[in-house]
């Protein structure tokens, strides 16, 4: 499996199995750096199958989940946001940050349908929508995809 996080106080996260589809995503507010060291904990130990973490963002945050990451034996990738936006979204989407917001919600609601992932009932908020998009970059680089899946593709 891999877990995708979309770095902050307020994280977004997805998970992806090995066939390259999205089993679950959430959103939960961590509120403090204390809180968000105990969650990456939880987090990776609440699943011990995963093999890889991909992490969008940098600084302190991600150093924090690298850390316990990499202690947890996983393959550790952090990224920023242009590293998933460029092959993922087309160049009108990416021309700011609102439009690449709008985009990722766009992208990650294919990606679910795509998945057969419970949806959502409410807003999809753009930080699990972007942590939707971090995974499908991630399974791509990992290999698990050879491509975007026709269906994601199609809603451009």
């Amino acid at each position: 499996m891999l877990l995708a996080v979309d770095l902050g106080l307020r994280t977004g996260f997805a998970l992806y199995g090995r066939d390259g589809r999205l089993v679950n995503y959430r959103s939960q507010n961590l509120g403090s750096r204390a809180r968000l060291r105990k969650a990456a904990a939880r987090v990776l130990g609440d699943h011990p199958e995963a093999e890889w973490l991909v992490l969008e963002g940098g600084g302190d945050l991600a150093e924090i989940w690298t850390k316990v990451g990499r202690r947890t034996g996983l393959n550790v990738r952090v990224i920023g946001a242009e590293t998933w936006r460029r092959p993922l979204l087309l160049p009108r989407e990416q021309r700011s940050g609102a439009g690449a917001k709008s985009a990722a919600d766009g992208l990650a609601r294919a990606v679910i349908e795509w998945s057969g992932a419970k949806r959502p009932t409410g807003e999809l908020r753009h930080d699990a929508a972007e942590a939707i998009a971090v995974g499908l970059w991630g399974v791509l680089a990992a290999g698990w995809l050879d491509a975007v899946p026709e269906p994601v593709l199609r809603r451009r």
